[in-house]
């Protein structure tokens, strides 16, 4: 059955044109963007949803997207998304950070001029019919130093575009390596430089906890006096009163603004300000913008759906498609080794460790990560997916370690998971052979090679005569089939397990009847999805 993709918000024809042409059901319904009871009502057959900014994707709503597998946001901010339901619901949440780069940046530096020659309000004098040349005193940007806080994509490109100008540029950006900053041709410095030392300051930063009020009352009292600050990043950045008081004073020479800390700003303490250039968040506001992050969410939406690609996700690592192809076994892997961590704990989990070994330590590893907590802890919430199951550990105090190393065994790679409670620490370790197919390579420290199946059981016991009779005996006694099975033991009267394929999952009888012939120390029932 094909996929079923609502569109509730403005995207262009083009865009829904991608989603037929893909193979996937579309149904365009704008309207729903702005009626959230009718989109809570409809939601619930589509298995993705595309929307801009209109569209709210609250709690209820994903509430009610039963079938919902992820949400593509046209543009860059999320913030019309609630990304921790999104997460526990096990949606995932992507956004286009990369299709309206060049319209961003492009605006800031607008802005950035318009302040320094005063354009707006020399426009409105004009217009009146005034001709106040002498009023109008700019600044020259040739020879400014500007500062940016962040210098991501959008913030290279501006710094490109000043560099262009012959303007000196700064950046602060705990994130950029001086490798990346003499690439750029920008100086990377601390934010306190940066602010004794820029004429013009822009921001092109997200808006998280570490980031909200950056440039806060303290922090505009450290900059150069005349400084002009340009904000067309997230409203929230700036401490707009402490602002449009320096603007009062002097201190601050001017300010430009596309965002504001709430929106849609109809009153603000930076409007009607002298030398204050104000626009309605039109940061993406250009026609090739608004196609491209329409064309581009559609793409990654439908490559998602169709191949299990995942691309710009907000809560979940991205996995092109041909990472897909060669990863799918491995990911299949972690999520069986994470599930017979799971079915085999009763107490609660305070740990999950995971080693990468050889080939599967050069792959994406929070993707294999994010299979394996799933798996470990599916048993108690088969609602969990590889999204959400992060999250879900972080809430229950879960700790996570992760170890990579090069190849160390016979194999081109390995992967070996441990899970730590009060009482124990019990590890399975596994790997994919040449023919797709993982299998079970280690349990309890006893190598073995097992195949996964559907319906297995597994016992410990010591290694004695009359184990595998009293198994297959206590099966026929009750007509379970045994397919296969594969055995370990690490010598001779020491540990040994037994791992039986089944045909059908095995009745509540059969373990009763072997844990009282007192030979297993363990005897699980064990079920895996294999597809």
């Amino acid at each position: 059955m094909a996929p079923k993709v609502l569109v509730s918000d403005a995207l262009s024809e083009t865009a829904v044109q991608i989603f037929r042409d893909h193979g996937i059901e579309v149904d365009f319904r704008p309207e729903l963007g702005k009626d959230k009871d009718a989109l809570i009502a409809a939601i619930g057959q589509y298995d993705g949803l595309a929307i801009r900014s209109a569209t709210k994707v609250t709690e209820k709503v994903l509430e009610a997207a039963t079938n919902l597998k992820v949400v593509g946001r046209a543009g860059i901010g999320v913030d019309n998304v609630d990304i921790h339901a999104a997460s526990k619901k096990g949606v995932i949440v992507m956004n286009t950070p990369f299709g309206n780069s060049i319209t961003t940046a492009e605006h800031a530096i607008s802005m950035m001029m318009a302040v320094a020659r005063q354009i707006p309000e020399a426009n409105a004098s004009t217009h009146a019919g005034k001709w106040e040349k002498s009023r109008f005193m700019g600044v020259e940007l040739t020879a400014k130093t500007l500062g940016l806080i962040g210098c991501g994509n959008i913030g290279s490109i501006v710094a490109d575009r000043a560099i262009g100008l012959k303007m000196k540029v700064l950046a602060y950006d705990p994130f950029l390596s001086e490798e990346r900053a003499d690439k750029l041709g920008v100086t990377k410095v601390e934010l306190d430089e940066l602010l004794h030392r820029a004429d013009f300051i822009t921001l092109h930063v997200p808006m998280t906890e570490k980031t909200a009020n950056i440039l806060s009352r303290e922090n505009l009292a450290k900059t150069k006096k005349g400084v002009r600050i340009v904000n067309c990043a997230r409203g929230g950045l700036v401490d707009e009163a402490a602002l449009a008081e320096m603007l009062k004073s002097g201190h601050v020479a001017g300010a430009a603004f596309d965002v504001f800390a709430e929106e849609p700003a109809k009153e603000n303490v930076l409007f009607n300000l002298p030398n204050v250039v104000c626009t309605p968040h039109l940061g993406a506001s250009t026609t090739e913008a608004q196609e491209n992050v329409a064309l581009q969410v559609a793409e990654q939406m439908a490559d998602y759906l169709l191949t299990g690609a995942v691309t710009n996700a907000i809560n979940m690592p991205s996995i092109t498609a041909e990472e897909a192809k060669v990863m799918g076994p491995w990911i299949a892997l972690a999520g069986h080794l994470g599930s017979f961590a799971g079915q085999m704990t009763d107490e609660p989990i305070k740990a999950i460790n995971i080693l990468y070994d050889g080939v599967s330590a050069g792959m994406k590893t929070e993707a294999l990560n994010c299979a394996a907590i799933a798996g470990v802890l599916k048993e108690a919430n088969p609602a969990i997916n590889m999204v959400s199951a992060p999250l879900v550990a972080k809430e229950r105090g879960i700790a996570m370690s992760t170890t990579t190393q090069g190849k160390s065994g016979a194999f081109d790679g390995y992967i070996k998971l441990t899970v730590v409670t009060e009482k124990r620490e019990r590890s399975i370790a596994g790997t994919v052979f040449s023919d797709g197919k993982p299998r079970f390579i280690q349990i309890k420290g006893i190598n073995i090679d097992a195949e996964i199946g559907e319906h297995m059981l597994y016992t410990t016991n010591k290694d004695v005569p009359g184990i595998i009779g009293a198994l297959g005996a206590t099966m026929g006694a009750h007509g379970v089939n045994i397919a296969n099975f594969t055995l370990g033991r690490t010598g001779p009267g020491e540990n040994a397990i037994a791992i039986l394929y089944l045909d059908h999952p095995i009745p509540h009888a059969v373990i009763d009847e072997l844990k009282a012939t007192g030979l297993f120390q363990q005897v699980r029932p064990l079920e895996f999805d294999v597809g």
